[in-house]
């Protein structure tokens, strides 16, 4: 194991490797039988040599076999396995390994270190939570609840002053307030003006959770100081780097919303239309697109420790050819996510508003007990979220770089 000073393990960096190839792992050439050379194999040996002589043509016919060879059946090669047998051949049989027997992939940690598949990186994510819960639900719990409470505090105060402000502009529709316009809807403007600090909050929850994540991987636990000690700085810069992002790709659509209204205002009713159903699959395809070919930035600006623009062409080159697998696991993530987050939401909410005669949790009780169930619903979700994106991180890695073989290397090394 190493020692808490240890740096990040070997391998996190861009392998020189080229791109797409993988070591090859089946060792060197071995010599035929008798000498041959494996190139050819027909090659004539030189006189005086206790080499087979050459393969006859059509190979070691029926009847015919290898002086070298045991006895009628055995020959030089793997034996075929007898009619029904269909496990592992005991040694002996030629051939070097047992028939149909391949080496498991070692497993120093919480995952096998080989591509992996669906299952393992869903399975790979509650393994890395329960191998360090401290980090993985600790300092999570910690970040949401600060979050959380700014939140909070944030949507009590402009709740109440759009409220105001929304019962003086429809004034004219609900004299009298009856309706309850200007108190249903203040709460969800409310909700909406504060979501970007529950998004901050997550970002900097899945720059720091990696680090926990990646060493879980071969089978080594690191501490909450560790984990800030090494990781804020390269956090600091990706939530720059998301709230640039974020920016982005809402200017692109601010831009489509505006260019639809100018339609509108100029009655171009067929072109709005137009612009507003195929423009806007188009734009919703190129915001998913753009969205999961930087969805490994995080990680590659953490793990590897390059700046902005080398992470963000790394994770470019990385989700290359992954597309929708990326984008179907993330998916799959998020609508899991979005399940367990409104089975500890909803009810609570629900009695909450019912014991507090206050159906959308405005005043400050139920404020409060709505900020206390979203704290546990955020650790949950963001820890599980932050593991399948660090492993997905990983897993591509071991497809095109080989990492698999230097993290077992720096997993035996520990």
């Amino acid at each position: 194991m190493t020692t808490p000073s240890d740096p990040t393990p070997p391998g996190w960096a861009s392998p020189a490797r080229p791109a797409g190839s993988r070591p090859d792992d089946t060792g060197p050439a071995q010599p035929g039988p008798s000498g041959t050379d494996p190139a050819r194999p027909d090659a004539p040996v030189a006189s005086g040599s206790s080499a087979a002589p050459p393969v006859p043509p059509g190979g070691w016919g029926p009847g015919y076999t290898s002086p070298t060879a045991g006895p009628p059946g055995y020959g030089t090669g793997a034996m075929p396995p007898p009619p029904g047998l269909t496990g592992p051949q005991p040694a002996g049989y030629g051939g070097g390994r047992p028939y149909g027997y391949a080496p498991p992939a070692p497993r120093p940690g919480i995952i096998p270190l080989r591509p992996l598949g669906l299952g393992e990186i869903l399975d790979g994510a509650f393994r890395a939570i329960r191998a360090n819960p401290r980090v993985m639900f600790g300092l999570s719990a910690v970040v949401v609840a600060i979050a959380v409470a700014i939140q909070s505090v944030i949507q009590w105060y402009v709740t109440g002053l759009l409220a105001s402000e929304l019962s003086q502009a429809v004034a004219t529709l609900d004299p009298g307030g009856d309706l309850g316009f200007a108190e249903t809807v203040a709460p969800g403007l409310a909700a909406g003006l504060t979501a970007p600090v529950i998004s901050i909050a997550t970002t900097v929850l899945t720059g720091l959770l990696i680090v926990s994540v990646s060493r879980s991987v071969i089978g080594q636990r690191i501490s909450v100081g560790e984990v800030w000690s090494q990781s804020w700085r390269k956090v600091a810069v990706l939530v720059v780097f998301s709230i640039a992002t974020t920016l982005l790709v809402l200017a692109v659509w601010a831009a489509f919303v505006a260019l639809l209204a100018v339609l509108g205002v100029n009655e171009q009713w067929a072109a709005m239309a137009t612009l507003a159903i195929l423009g806007g699959l188009g734009l919703v395809a190129a915001t998913a697109w753009f969205l999961i070919r930087i969805l490994l930035v995080p990680a590659a600006l953490v793990l590897e420790g390059t700046g902005v623009t080398t992470a963000v062409r790394r994770a470019w080159k990385l989700t290359r050819g992954s597309f929708w697998r990326l984008l179907g696991i993330y998916l799959l993530t998020s609508v899991m996510t979005a399940i367990v987050a409104s089975i500890i939401v909803t009810p609570v909410s629900m009695v909450a508003s019912f014991v507090l005669q206050d159906p959308l949790l405005t005043s400050f009780a139920g404020i409060v007990v709505a900020a206390v169930v979203n704290i546990v619903a955020y650790t949950l979700t963001t820890s599980f979220m932050a593991a399948v994106l660090a492993l997905l991180y990983v897993d591509v890695r071991m497809r095109r770089e080989a990492l698999d073989v230097e993290l077992a290397r720096a997993a035996s090394a520990a």
